[in-house]
């Protein structure tokens, strides 16, 4: 069974022995030169979080631990992907992380990197098939058994014993979005099985596009002339598209499940229009995935920092990892993500929402 460590890793399983930096350092410097570390991230439209957590606290590890870093951007567009790994590549990084777009071009990427002795992390997502050296994120599956129990939370407050959900789900291509999906439904599986909930629409949402979604789940609503009590959203991006379709119609306020604990999200739940979303502390993924990259860009052993591991579906090899414990969040733990430091009650609590905060304890 997983062990959480006092400092909140989810510690999956036991790693081998042949990393980068437990002999000859595939990230070791040479000549003395400053070790710098390039990382790539996915886009801006599917999660805010990109740039503006991730980006900042990776940005803020660097400059802490003396390395260079070169933080870019791919804005969803996998041949820019491609530019950007190669001039990093070109530009003499010691370690790459990266945050794919899909497991086809990351594997891409990632096989150059290897190809030029550069360490190689994957970050937030596992690209399938690629083969990084380390992987550091969130226990996925946990997130969707969070949303997975959100849902039937929500409906059990809301007195619904039988009903007909969605399920609007992450990109096809991300395996993060695969096994969010999974982890809900074993979540759901016995209300499922039981003929108490009756899944009458499932999608995938390409690119995580939130426009896409709102397209597509109002085409779920006019299939089942709107008789849907439930939505698992696979975040929150999806799930405001939702409401908004919800709001169209004079029915929102149903259970809607979320992630990533966005304003937006963390705006929806204290408004009544969202049952929940997830967590994740971005600081903590940030801080360990800079960890193992300032080590590997020093030719140092980071072994010891990546106590678990993941199995890869496609090659059915074991990465070494890194895994998180999320947090589901409901209107009355809101106030946790602004403890926290994730957001702020500024950013929050507009004028609209000013007696819900007091209500939910926000201070």
């Amino acid at each position: 069974m997983a062990a959480i460590t006092a400092t909140g890793l989810l510690l999956a399983g036991c790693s081998s022995d042949d990393s980068p930096g437990s002999g000859e350092s595939s990230g070791s410097t040479d000549g003395g030169a400053k070790p710098k570390v390039g990382v790539i991230l996915p886009d801006t439209k599917s999660s805010a979080r990109w740039e503006t957590a991730d980006k900042k606290y990776l940005t803020e590890a660097f400059e802490a631990a003396g390395v260079d870093s070169d933080i870019q951007n791919a804005q969803g567009d996998a041949t820019q992907f491609q530019t950007i790994a190669d001039q990093m590549i070109t530009s003499g990084v010691n370690v790459l992380m990266i945050v794919n777009l899909d497991s086809g071009s990351g594997k891409a990427v990632l096989a150059k990197a290897k190809q030029a002795g550069i360490a190689t992390i994957d970050y937030d997502r596992l690209t399938l098939g690629g083969g990084a050296d380390f992987y550091v994120s969130f226990d996925n599956n946990k997130v969707g058994q969070l949303q997975g129990e959100g849902l039937q939370k929500c409906l059990d407050d809301a007195g619904k014993t039988k009903a007909n959900i969605a399920f609007l789900n992450g990109s096809p291509t991300d395996n993060n979005a695969t096994l969010f999906t999974a982890g809900a439904k074993e979540a759901l599986k016995a209300k499922i099985d039981s003929k108490d909930y009756t899944v009458v629409a499932e999608q995938a949402v390409d690119k995580w596009d939130n426009q896409i979604a709102g397209t597509v789940f109002e085409q779920m609503y006019t299939d089942t002339s709107g008789k849907i009590d439930g939505v698992y959203a696979a975040n929150d991006g999806l799930a405001n598209a939702t409401i908004a379709i919800l709001k169209k119609n004079g029915t929102n306020g149903i259970p809607v499940t979320g992630q990533d604990a966005t304003d937006q999200g963390l705006q929806n739940i204290l408004a009544g229009d969202q049952c929940m979303t997830v967590y994740k502390a971005v600081k903590k993924e940030a801080d360990a995935a800079s960890a193992l990259a300032v080590a590997l860009a020093k030719g140092e052993d980071p072994s010891s920092q990546a106590t678990g591991s993941v199995t890869d579906t496609e090659t059915n090899q074991e990465v070494k990892a890194v895994l998180l414990d999320p947090q589901a969040i409901y209107f009355d733990n809101v106030k946790d993500v602004i403890a926290d430091g994730y957001t702020t009650k500024e950013n929050v609590c507009t004028a609209d929402l000013a007696a819900k905060c007091t209500e939910a304890g926000i201070s």
